[in-house]
């Protein structure tokens, strides 16, 4: 069996530079490698829904700005195959089996969806709470043995392989184990935003987007945090350590 890889993002807004540092780079390098029979590119709509269930049109119009993204970063549809995950149902199905081999307690040990609980509480939609069952068919269906992923992704992908082996354990010998990918780049694993303080996202507003206007750069760059001996014009700064 050949190399062939999996990865995608939830089209829950635009991609930015965090997402470029840490994953899209990445991707680009490893498609014109060739090492690689078959290379798949997935905006995860469905899944993006499991926490947006109600507002539908945020997802449905980031889809596009999510595929812009991609060709503009470089993946080419030549080399990889770009695909919306909602137009395969058999991935739906597909996640419905595997629920029954996913235990509610094993769901609630994943640190993933544990850091999440904690902001849902009882109300976390069941959808988001079986998130890691539906990346597991997703890298399943396609028979995935290389999975790139960031270092926060790495229970979704444990949970992933336990799924693996407990289905060929029933059923025998069907499903591929997957590989984890990790970034090679240890700086870029967590981009600081803008603030300095956390990591780049969107939903902290601390991101620079890979589509934004050439003065909109410029005033977010002008804007960022560098010194913390430096808070007003008048404070003498520093360069050692920034």
């Amino acid at each position: 069996m050949g190399k062939i890889m999996l990865t995608g993002d939830r089209p829950t807004g635009r991609l930015h530079v965090g997402h470029y540092v840490g994953s899209l780079k990445r991707r680009v390098e490893l498609q014109n490698t060739g090492d690689f029979d078959e290379m798949f590119v997935m905006i995860a709509d469905a899944q993006a829904l499991t926490d947006n269930a109600d507002n539908p049109e945020k997802v449905r119009q980031n889809i596009i700005e999510v595929a812009l993204d991609y060709l503009a970063c470089g993946l080419d549809p030549q080399k990889c195959t770009l695909f919306i995950q909602s137009q395969i149902p058999q991935l739906c199905e597909l996640s419905f089996y595997y629920m029954n081999l996913v235990t509610v307690s094993r769901l609630q040990r994943n640190p993933t969806v544990k850091s999440q609980m904690r902001n849902f509480e009882a109300s976390i939609p069941v959808g988001f709470f079986t998130y890691p069952i539906s990346q597991a068919a997703d890298i399943t269906a396609f028979k995935a043995n290389v999975v790139p992923v960031g270092e926060d992704q790495l229970p979704m992908l444990e949970q992933t392989k336990e799924i693996v082996r407990k289905f060929n354990s029933v059923y025998g010998d069907t499903l591929v184990e997957p590989e984890i990918l990790l970034p090679e780049n240890q700086a870029c694993l967590r981009l600081p935003g803008t603030d300095g303080k956390a990591k780049m996202s969107k939903s902290l507003g601390n991101c620079i987007y890979l589509s934004e206007e050439p003065d909109e750069i410029q005033k977010k760059v002008f804007g960022m945090f560098t010194d913390p001996t430096h808070i007003k014009v008048s404070d003498p700064g520093k360069l050692e350590g920034n």
